[in-house]
């Protein structure tokens, strides 16, 4: 194996990792909110170490410019959830407050 395989295969393992700490996270942590970060913050960590040892492998820039893209995407796309799902929990809770 060469160094950038090597370097790749720790970077993929690595964003596994991420993966698989963020997904106890969304199941260990105790309310809404915590769940959230952990699990927005983890797995897109997660996805950039993945798609950065990806690239390494690839064969050309054009097709490491398209996992950038596919990995910012996911990025906006998560962090937009993320937020739209604790506003709603937070217009909720404030509704259930109400007498």
């Amino acid at each position: 194996m060469t160094l950038p395989e090597v370097l790749a295969l720790g970077l993929i393992a690595l964003g596994a990792g991420f993966f698989v700490v963020g997904s106890i996270g969304l199941i260990r942590l105790p309310d809404l909110y915590a769940r959230l970060h952990a699990l927005t913050k983890a797995d897109n960590l997660g996805l950039a170490l993945t798609v950065l040892g990806v690239a390494l492998l690839v064969g050309s820039w054009a097709e490491a410019a398209k996992l950038a893209l596919v990995w910012f995407f996911v990025a906006l796309a998560s962090a937009t959830c993320g937020h739209l799902i604790a506003r709603h929990a937070r217009a909720a809770a404030r509704r259930k407050a109400r007498p």
